[in-house]
């Protein structure tokens, strides 16, 4: 019996091929994901829509690093946010904070009305993990409509968050979906959701395909020192089907 669902953390169509191939229902859709993940493009999502039966989170954030976002970079989220949703998205995942690295009600209510206008879901992401006191602003999350929130426990890893995720889930799992995320393998998953009780994991799987054509004469684009030869990261289809049948207990 499978114990959970798995989200699948997408960069580009081709990631969400192989998630779909073996035999994933959800991803989440991004682009740049060596930045964190990033707005995808209308064309990726447009192709996943046409070409698969999955269910796409589209991720909405214009830039890496914070979330702490100007005027002008929240009109362009909101911008994106009606493009994603008109294109076919089934929800859109996103997380503002303040200044003082306080959750942003305010910018959080209005993307919340803007997806529930168009009938889909809204996903609060991991900025929820770099905020300050985020277990005591859970509630405000919850009467905000929030559906689901990703969060690794508060922890670089879910491993290392599975006290906190396991508060998470009982005090708040009836109210608001809790997706783990950030670090979950074959090794681990099925400890963190024995542990934790929540039923939704979040996880890359990918990865390291070589481009050599990324340098060539002086110039090279290779973008992570340990890419150094112009890898980048690809979901595989096996890290996929591995992950998914390591989340089966078998009595």
């Amino acid at each position: 019996m499978r114990i959970g669902l798995l989200e699948v953390c997408c960069g580009e169509y081709q990631d969400a091929l192989a998630a779909s191939e073996a035999g994933v229902t959800r991803i989440e859709l991004n682009s740049a994901l060596f930045l964190g993940g990033l707005t995808p493009t209308l064309g990726s999502l447009r192709l996943i829509k046409q070409n698969t039966d999955l269910k796409v989170i589209c991720m909405v954030r214009p830039r890496g690093a914070g979330f702490y976002y100007s005027d002008s970079e929240f009109q362009e989220i909101q911008a994106s946010a009606k493009l994603l949703l008109q294109n076919g998205a089934d929800g859109l995942a996103f997380g503002f904070l303040t200044a003082e690295s306080k959750i942003d009600l305010g910018k959080t209510e209005e993307l919340v009305e803007l997806v529930h206008e168009y009938g889909k879901e809204a996903v609060f992401h991991r900025a929820f993990d770099c905020a300050l006191s985020p277990i005591s602003d859970v509630q405000k999350l919850i009467d905000l409509k929030i559906d689901r929130l990703l969060t690794s426990g508060l922890h670089a890893a879910a491993f290392d968050g599975r006290a906190q995720l396991k508060e998470l889930q009982e005090k708040y799992g009836q109210q608001i979906e809790i997706l783990a995320g950030s670090g979950i393998n074959p090794n681990n998953v099925q400890q963190i959701l024995i542990e934790t009780g929540v039923t939704q994991i979040h996880a890359s799987c990918t990865e390291i395909i070589y481009d050599q054509t990324a340098q060539g004469n002086q110039v090279d684009f290779s973008y992570l020192p340990a890419y150094a030869t112009g890898g980048y990261e690809r979901v595989s289809k096996a890290k996929v089907e591995q992950l998914l049948s390591a989340m089966i207990i078998r009595y």
